[in-house]
Parts: structure tokens; sequence; C-alpha cells
């Protein structure tokens, strides 16, 4: 079991909302509420980039806190975004939400799917230069050495609150996971395509998501009692206004699912050294660090 102020936040790459509402995959959908919302990009690394900073997708008519971040973030980075009585969840100091994290203890492990999170390119930096440790598989997509990976990282800290970031590829095109019966060579949503097919698209999508549900049903079960935050960074068009894929703005680009269970409430946090010093006392049991 991790720590009771762990952090669990994943990410289904492409997923659609109304994909997510469809299948309402179960142990997924345990975590709370479903909610409509809208993402900060329309790819993955606009997407990312903004929810480092706090930016999670949210309702702007949604009279909840989290869920409408005008209202409270997850995150708020305690230099930048709006300032006044707002119910922030945590307020951190850093340049992304991951070091604020690890400037209260905690350890950050990230592993992303896509090829945004692959090490071994440059435009990769910006996103995971600060995790403690980061794991791009060799293969995309391969939730499974990445929950294997997440494991044995969850091993070696037992007892440490831990930042866990999870980026999924199987909902991303070409919609594949393993022991699907149909070939990953076979994209049926491909830009400017005229042999795209929407069914396909939505059946296979709709299968990644529910395989996905499975596989992480351990990984949900560590984190019951902690914090956990699941959203899409975008979704993708299958066709609306003859668009298809992603890195467009569109309504069916933008529009995602999120959901999230909290081990302790929303709550005003001022944006001052004192509070996050007070903040971290609380959630590590002890003094903060210097």
């Amino acid at each position: 079991m991790t720590a009771a102020s762990s952090i669990l936040l994943i990410t289904l790459d492409s997923c659609r909302y109304d994909t997510f509402e469809q299948v309402r995959p179960p142990h997924l959908s345990a975590l709370g509420p479903l909610h409509r919302t809208m993402a900060p990009g329309n790819f993955t690394l606009s997407s990312h980039t903004a929810i480092f900073a706090g930016f999670t997708p949210g309702d702007a008519h949604s009279p909840t806190p989290l869920v409408n971040p005008k209202r409270g973030k997850f995150f708020r980075l305690a230099q930048g975004g709006r300032k006044g009585k707002t119910e922030d969840f945590m307020v951190l100091e850093g340049r992304s939400i991951v070091e604020g994290l690890s400037r209260l203890g905690y350890k950050t492990l990230g592993t992303g799917a896509v090829d945004w999170f692959n090490p071994s390119t440059p435009a990769s930096d910006g996103l995971i230069r600060d995790f403690d440790a980061f794991y791009h598989p060799e293969k995309t997509p391969d939730l499974r050495a990445q929950l294997r990976w997440i494991q044995t990282q969850l091993n070696e800290s037992p007892s440490a609150p831990v930042f866990v970031f999870l980026n999924i590829g199987e909902t991303h095109v070409p919609y594949f996971h393993e022991g699907a019966p149909w070939s990953p060579s076979e994209n049926p949503c491909r830009p400017f395509a005229k042999d795209n097919d929407r069914a396909l698209c939505e059946s296979r999508q709709k299968a990644c998501l529910s395989w996905v549900d499975t596989e992480l049903s351990a990984l949900l079960k560590q984190f019951a009692h902690a914090n956990t935050i699941v959203c899409a960074d975008h979704g993708d068009a299958w066709g609306e206004d003859g668009i298809w894929e992603h890195g467009v703005h569109h309504p069916k680009v933008l529009e995602v699912p999120l959901l999230f269970r909290l081990s302790e409430p929303p709550r005003n946090a001022a944006s001052t050294i004192d509070t996050l010093k007070d903040k971290a006392r609380r959630l590590l049991g002890g003094d903060s660090p210097s």
C-alpha cells in the first residue's frame, strides 16, 4: 500500500469522452463521478505541458472546484495563474507540479507511452526532466511493461509518499492492445485519408479502454486510500466536419473524461512559502524539506 498522501495521475491518451461514457469501465468508474471536460490542448505535448503546470481538463460551467479549474485546481503553482480565494487541493512551488511535489518530499515517478515522452528525443525534455525516474517502453503501446516498471519503483520505497504519472498509449491511434484480434498496422483514423472507418475507430477504442481498465485494477487498488486523478489529454475526431484524429481545435478533440478520488477534501490555500511548509508537515507527517 502507498502512503495516504501519494498521488496517481493517469492520462488515457486520445480517449474520447463518449468512449468512456459508453464503456463505463468498472475499475476506473469506481473512482467517482464522470465529468465531461475540455482538454487544455489538442495533442499530447501541449496538453501535458499544461497539465504539468496545473491546468488539468475542466468544465467552465461547473460550480464544483477542481472540475472547474477557475474555482479551484488540483495543483496550483504558487507563482502562476490566478491569485485569490480558490479551493485548491494543493499549492506548489516549482516550475512544474512535478518539481513542486519533489520539493515537498515526494518521490516522482513517470512513464509515458507515446513518443512525445521518448527520452531519446529532445522534445521530451520539457515533459520528463523534473521526474526522479522516468520510463518509456520500447514499444508503443505496452501498458503491461509500464505497470511492471511502476511496481518495481514502488517496491523500492514502500513507505515514501509518491507521485506516479502514467500516460497510456493503447487508446491512442491505431487503437491496439496486447492480444487484440486485429493488426497494430491497421489504422482506421488517419488525417486526410479516404479509407478511414468510424465504426472501427469506435469499436477498437472501446475495446482498448476495457482492456486497459482490467490491467489497471491492481494499481488503482494500491492507491485506493490515496489520491487518484484520471483524464484524457485530448480526444480524436472521427470524421466530424471531415476531420480525423487530433492536433486541431475541434470540439471532439477537446472533449475528454475526468474522474478523481481524493483522500482529503479541497481546501483554500494561500500562495506563500509558510503555507507550503505547513502543508508539507501535514502531508508528510514531519518537518517539511528546507
